[in-house]
């Protein structure tokens, strides 16, 4: 169940999952420390109460009643994702109808093989695919930001899950790599969206949604026109329900993607990939209780400090913002909520996930498991 109060949040959370770690094994064969540092993840199975999956659908992505998952996978946010992954299986009533969709970029050839066999060996019975995002597709749209992370093309790649994932995955939960789930996901994918709507998220209408969008957008008299009668909210892009049907057919992409040129020729905001999504779908998002994205927990986009979660209950938290839990806990400066990340962390090596993960690429390749798109 989800989290309801920070005072309960802390001990309890910590004290049950923490007391887990005996179930976690190193991989065979690599001397107790892992592959790339990772020990494998418990194995979670389907409990009976859940339905019995077809033999022609199982482990696939096409097949009947799975709960599909679409996340980004790259080195500097690797334990990230890994974490996130660990935090979904151990909190689903039925973990063997989660389908994942990981999107790597391409620009290192082997790198998305090596991911897929980092993933296999994490998590050996996990449903997934990798898929291999061509970062020319928006490269030459991308414009600078307040944060050089944020400039990442992979963080775009959210703008193309309909054409990247398989026709058949009509719905999708796309989540960042900087969150962990303490509920079951079978409740964010049961969130019904509205007629016409096409992606859910939490909105925090309190939020000064002006902020967003610089002084040349609201100065422009046809620019300012574009919300007409909507009344748009600030939502955060890291979690959403999308409904990747109506999101084909009505060619969202390429909305994003006009922004995004025309940003390019004037500066209309300063935060990455955001914006765009506030452009098409702002007033028009099916609102998704606040509990699935206790965001801002990695502070702001400059300092990166610690903050507090926001009050109510809890199913999701998320460090979005410039603090990542995995760097203060290794700096031994984290902050108290970076604890509640720590017991889904699988990495036990004493240097970080990217090094480990620079060290290794040059000795582990893999054959199978990677799609181009």
């Amino acid at each position: 169940m989800g989290l309801s109060r920070f005072p309960f949040v802390f001990g309890i959370l910590f004290l049950v999952l923490a007391g887990c770690g005996g179930a976690i094994r190193s991989f065979p064969g690599d001397g107790g420390s892992g592959y790339f540092g990772f020990t494998e993840a418990p194995e979670y199975r389907d409990g009976v109460e859940c339905p019995k999956i077809s033999r022609n659908g199982a482990g696939t992505s096409c097949g009947p009643g799975m709960v599909h998952v679409a996340m980004t996978l790259d080195s500097e946010y690797l334990r990230g994702s890994v974490a996130a992954v660990h935090s979904v299986l151990r909190h689903a009533s039925c973990p063997e109808r989660v389908f994942f969709h990981f999107i790597a970029a391409e620009f290192n050839p082997e790198s998305p093989r090596v991911l897929t066999r980092l993933v296999r060996s994490v998590f050996p019975s996990l449903n997934f695919k990798v898929y291999i995002f061509r970062e020319d597709r928006v490269i030459n749209l991308i414009s600078s930001s307040i944060r050089s992370a944020l400039e990442n093309p992979l963080n775009y790649a959210r703008n193309y899950l309909g054409d990247i994932l398989d026709p058949c995955v009509d719905r999708v939960i796309y989540l960042d790599s900087d969150l962990v789930v303490v509920d079951d996901i079978a409740k964010l994918w049961e969130v019904k969206l509205a007629a016409g709507r096409v992606i859910g998220a939490p909105e925090y209408c309190h939020a000064n949604f002006t902020k967003y969008f610089t002084a040349s957008f609201w100065s422009d008299p046809e620019l300012k026109q574009t919300f007409g009668s909507r009344n748009p909210c600030y939502f955060n892009t890291g979690v959403m329900v999308m409904d990747l049907g109506k999101w084909r057919e009505g060619n969202y992409r390429d909305k994003l993607e006009k922004w995004m040129e025309l940003q390019k020729k004037n500066r209309i905001y300063e935060l990455g990939s955001l914006p765009p999504f506030l452009l098409v779908f702002g007033g028009d998002v099916e609102p998704i209780d606040h509990r699935w994205n206790q965001h801002g927990l990695g502070g702001d986009n400059v300092a990166g400090s610690c903050r507090p979660l926001h009050p109510g209950p809890v199913s999701l938290m998320h460090w979005s913002g410039k603090g990542k839990p995995w760097v203060r806990l290794d700096a031994r400066r984290p902050c108290q909520l970076d604890h509640l990340w720590e017991p889904y962390d699988l990495f036990k090596g004493h240097e970080s996930s990217v090094q480990s993960f620079q060290r290794n690429v040059q000795h582990h390749v893999t054959a199978s498991g990677v799609y181009l798109w």
